[in-house]
């Protein structure tokens, strides 16, 4: 059971709602129905599914629905029908009292804007939300302490929002949405007025709090490289619409339509991409098993100039050049005298990673995870890599 499901999720704002529901049920255009019915589609037919302890990214340009479609999530902003499913029950169905305990004990938000009180102190500012709800004193500093702990600002604590950068400021609104120890973290362009380095320090701190803590986190963003860099799948939206779902990698590769590749056409691609998806099939000799003549053989067969070695169990060996081949051959060496070394990277490495690796390889590079080879990668493939995304097919490569 996913941790959020979204079922036709709509949100009009207007005074004519039917009749503008109506046509968003006929899958009018947005534009037509405000021309219509006077009144604005703010999320249309929304329908997604969000897994425990992913960090799944909201993202799209202003006016494209995403701070509407987390508020509406806890019922900050009350959906106009559809549904909102939290480990199954159904969160748009729930009365004032059953919403108020998910909002205390199942969810907590981020704002852009800090929302901190000035005349509190980091601490008081941290114990806040279980001020609110009564908690006991005593309980309120043990749990806001351990809070400020996880972000590294206990030193802090007695100081005011006033004495704090930008960064630590949003620290301080992470550690108040810690207190309750939430399942779900709602987090509205959290980063976005932060300076472009102590940006990405939060970043860090996020993947770093979500490495020991596991929360399913919820990140309305704006910014592609942003969404790229943290979110484990990414929901692009359009006037309201959630038009493509999926992995940074299958939005960089597969863009549902134009407005999809336009946000990604100026991209460096090279630091999204992996490995694992520029790699091509290799072609292998079996070690324990091929000769020197199987082995040429194959390489007149498969027209390549050299193959990569490995033994029944699919363990990395090396490289088989044509040259050593036909050396072992003359001299009846078994193949594994003339192997040479090959160079090797991890599934998950970035193509900006490779590129100074491959510049100067004599072969291929091998792609091994505990010693098994997964693939190759070729030139052609960083290459392809490199280029902008388009619609075609993955093309086939092999290593030459």
């Amino acid at each position: 059971m996913p941790k959020v499901k979204i079922e036709h999720l709509t949100k009009i704002f207007g005074k004519r709602i039917k009749p503008a529901l109506e046509l968003v049920e006929k899958h009018a255009d947005k534009n037509d129905i405000l021309a219509k019915t006077g009144s604005t589609v703010g999320v249309y037919d929304a329908n997604l599914t969000i897994e425990e302890g992913e960090i799944f990214v909201i993202m799209g340009l202003s006016g494209s629905g995403k701070s509407t479609l987390i508020r509406l999530l806890n019922r900050l902003i009350e959906p106009t029908s559809g549904s909102i499913y939290l480990d199954g029950r159904d969160v748009s169905k729930m009365d004032k009292k059953e919403l108020l305990e998910v909002r205390r004990t199942k969810m907590s938000m981020v704002f852009q804007s800090f929302g901190l009180f000035p005349q509190r102190t980091v601490l008081e500012n941290t114990m806040y939300g279980l001020e609110v709800q009564g908690i006991k004193k005593d309980e309120q500093i043990k749990r806001a302490e351990k809070a400020l702990e996880d972000v590294n600002l206990m030193p802090f604590k007695d100081q005011y929002p006033s004495q704090l950068s930008g960064g630590m400021q949003q620290r301080v609104g992470l550690a108040r949405a810690l207190t309750n120890d939430p399942e779900i973290l709602l987090m509205d362009e959290a980063f976005s007025a932060l300076d472009p380095l102590i940006r990405r320090d939060m970043q860090d701190e996020l993947l770093d709090l979500q490495e020991r803590f596991k929360k399913t986190i919820i990140f309305i963003s704006h910014d592609l490289n942003e969404a790229l860099r943290i979110g484990d799948r990414i929901a692009i939206m359009k006037d309201g619409e959630v038009v493509q779902i999926g992995t940074g990698e299958e939005i960089l590769t597969n863009p549902a339509n134009d407005y999809v590749r336009q946000f990604t056409e100026d991209l460096d691609r090279s630091k999204v991409l992996t490995a694992e998806k520029i790699m091509a099939k290799p072609f292998t000799t079996n070690v324990d098993v091929d000769g020197p003549n199987v082995a040429l053989k194959k390489m007149v067969t498969e027209e390549v100039s050299g193959l990569v070695a490995v033994d029944r169990k699919r363990q990395f060996r090396g490289f088989l050049s044509t040259e050593n081949a036909l050396r072992a051959r003359h001299d009846h060496l078994p193949v594994t005298d003339v192997l040479t070394e090959m160079p090797t990277v991890s599934k998950d490495m970035l193509v900006s990673d490779i590129v100074p690796i491959i510049y100067d390889a004599p072969t291929p590079l091998a792609v091994v995870e505990d010693g098994k080879l997964l693939g190759v990668i070729i030139r052609g493939r960083v290459l392809e890599a490199l280029a902008p995304a388009t619609n075609n097919a993955d093309k086939e490569g092999q290593n030459a």
